[in-house]
């Protein structure tokens, strides 16, 4: 019952992120809070922790999407509240040392500390997940391409762990992350 609660919460996320609608963020609490039991019940204990920082990134990306300023006190835009952007180049390449770094640290955690029998795929999509929302949080288009690898990933780990709703639930986030990333394009467009 908790996770068909959790996915109907997921799908007016989704629903909202797709809009680029800044309550999203408020959802963005909700769902986190219901699936950190769902995941800690299946042994899903990288996403039972990635919950808590969606918490957490939820918060901070409705501070930087309503004032469009980020925690360390660097405005981002003139704008009231933050355009859609692409991701510069130098944050790709940062982006992709804390996910390498990332994974390999919760692959271990999960490895040495844990039951789970999925540590190698947990990993992956939670730190992947970790830039996702980070991603998310700063109004990067590109943003959208990662969810979809997640999305897709994760619906074939849930699958595995039996978490059927949840698999489905994903199934759709990985399609509507193509159009997501269409309607952002068409958006961040007409911002400009």
């Amino acid at each position: 019952m908790l996770e068909i609660l959790g996915v109907i919460i997921g799908i007016i996320y989704l629903w909202l992120e797709y809009r680029a609608s800044i309550y999203l963020w408020i959802t963005g609490i909700i769902m986190p809070a219901i699936y950190i039991f769902v995941y800690y019940q299946a042994g899903l204990y990288a996403d039972f922790g990635i919950n808590i920082y969606y918490l957490v990134i939820a918060l901070y990306g409705w501070f930087v999407w309503k004032t469009g300023f980020t925690l360390l006190g660097k405005r981002e835009t003139t704008e009231r509240e933050l355009p859609i952007s692409h991701m510069s180049e130098g944050n790709w390449a940062k982006i992709a040392v804390v996910y390498i770094a990332t994974q390999l640290f919760i692959a271990w955690l999960l490895i040495n500390y844990t039951d789970s029998t999925v540590p190698w795929a947990d990993s992956f999509t939670t730190a992947l997940s970790i830039v996702g929302m980070w991603m998310l949080a700063r109004k990067y288009i590109e943003q959208w391409w990662v969810w979809c690898i997640v999305d897709v990933a994760s619906s074939a780990l849930y699958v595995y762990k039996e978490l059927y709703f949840t698999a489905a639930l994903y199934a759709v986030y990985a399609i509507i992350s193509i159009f997501g990333y269409y309607k952002w394009k068409k958006m961040m467009h007409n911002e400009q």
